[in-house]
């Protein structure tokens, strides 16, 4: 059976998502359940991610429990101390909510999880592993978009802890922590960009063409 070809309408709604996706910050969400439904077609997306050697190695941790999420936040608080002393030149941190772990209805924990036997495609560069992971989260975070549901990449934590609280298995790796909410507004331009953190850097200053021997 042949794949289908998309139209040229559908390529532009799918450009759209991609220029409308966000990372949001805690103070954005909004205190509002996310159907089930819905949720299912995120984690659907997930799962239909390329993967090295279509090996699938992804466990995901869906926590709608607050005592859970509270014990994660007490995690990110800790690592955020530390955080604000790297950053202590730049006061605009102390002013960023940079998560939403108990005020989104769902926090998703990704996981790699290591296969026993070899993997076609990942015996020379092992970190194709997690990077497939990866592909599971931008998957999740477009059809997010696509649903209108915000997204928030928590990456201020322990591993160890997080893995501990979740009785996560030793091997596991823990990828991405996620809050998943509706959210206030979606904003024309990245939150961290409004706020003056960062700037989006040119095309140009990003790509090089054969390699990066600017001399050939």
């Amino acid at each position: 059976m042949k794949g289908r070809y998309f139209e040229e309408q559908e390529r532009q709604v799918l450009e759209q998502i991609i220029r409308h996706r966000r990372t949001e910050l805690g103070k954005n969400f909004l205190n509002r359940e996310i159907p089930e439904t819905v949720l299912n077609r995120l984690i659907w997306a997930a799962l239909k991610a390329p993967s090295v050697g279509f090996s699938q190695p992804w466990e995901f941790v869906i926590i709608r429990d607050v005592s859970i999420r509270e014990k994660i936040k007490n995690c990110f608080e800790a690592e955020n101390e530390k955080a604000k002393q790297i950053f202590k030149d730049k006061p605009l941190y102390n002013q960023l909510k940079l998560e939403g772990i108990t005020n989104t209805p769902v926090n998703i924990a990704m996981f790699y999880k290591p296969s026993s036997s070899p993997i076609l495609g990942q015996t020379s560069m092992e970190k194709t592993g997690p990077y497939s992971v990866c592909l599971a989260v931008q998957n999740l975070w477009l059809m997010a978009r696509a649903e209108n549901i915000g997204v928030g990449w928590v990456s201020i934590l322990d591993e160890k802890q997080v893995k501990q609280i979740l009785h996560a298995p030793s091997e596991n790796e823990l990828v991405a922590y996620l809050c998943l909410g509706y959210v206030k507004e979606f904003t024309e331009r990245p939150q961290l960009e409004i706020a003056n953190w960062e700037r989006p850097k040119s095309q140009e200053s990003l790509i090089h063409y054969e390699s990066y021997n600017t001399t050939l």
